[in-house]
């Protein structure tokens, strides 16, 4: 169910706040996105999925230690970044969370949005009454042998997976848009649902700038620029 919104908050918020009027084609990606996740059943797979339609072929970014995952990174610009993540095969006996052995084929399965300071953003969230988990401390080691080290914090209610997960990065580790492969840009990414006026105040209440649609049911976008005229569209 949704977090029902102060009719204050909601009346100031349900306009052009978190949307601004823009013509159509120029949606520009949410600044606070840090990153976007392609679920897929096989990680090489996904790789190959991605490199067919952008010109460009992730590298391998690891494991998630207990998780069951591993992914592969490619730059999306400054500050944004695809993550390609799969079951990983080493750790067959994990629960996979995001069910990503049930996928027929690749399709987007969450984003990162970061905060300025995740600290200071969970201390908001609870002043707002907004539930949440963390921030929770994580790691993964790259195959560089450099640990990767971050705070997540996770929404109890995400609207159906169309709203972020938000993490905060540590200040000694590089941010994986830095040296991933590079050649692609992302143009638009959106998020859409049956009733776009209550999520674009979901939106405003996390201090997100994403263009928030309408559509049948809960769903995310993103249009990716490749090499060459190529270009991906993803969706959820």
């Amino acid at each position: 169910m949704s977090q029902k919104i102060p009719r204050r908050i909601f009346l100031a918020l349900a306009g052009s706040l978190v949307a601004p009027k823009l013509s159509p084609g120029e949606v520009d990606p949410p600044v606070v996105l840090d990153h976007i996740l392609l679920g897929c059943n096989d990680l090489d797979g996904g790789i190959a999925f991605v490199e067919k339609r952008t010109g460009v072929r992730a590298i391998f970014g690891g494991i998630h230690p207990g998780r069951g995952t591993r992914n592969a990174l490619l730059s999306l610009g400054e500050n944004h970044y695809l993550e390609i993540i799969a079951p990983d095969p080493q750790q067959g006996g994990t629960s996979d969370m995001r069910n990503l052995r049930q996928l027929a084929e690749p399709r987007l399965v969450g984003w990162a949005a970061h905060p300025s300071n995740i600290t200071q953003f969970a201390a908001q969230l609870r002043n707002s009454g907004i539930d949440f988990e963390g921030p929770v401390p994580g790691s993964r080691k790259r195959p560089d042998g450099r640990l990767l080290e971050w705070k997540t914090l996770n929404l109890k209610n995400d609207e159906q997976g169309v709203l972020p997960f938000f993490i905060e990065w540590s200040a000694g580790t590089v941010h994986p848009s830095t040296d991933a492969p590079s050649g692609c840009k992302i143009e638009r990414f959106t998020i859409s649902g049956p009733n776009e006026v209550e999520l674009r105040g979901r939106c405003a209440l996390l201090y997100l700038d994403v263009h928030v649609e309408h559509s049948e049911k809960p769903q995310l976008y993103a249009r990716i620029f490749g090499l060459n005229g190529h270009t991906m569209q993803l969706s959820s």
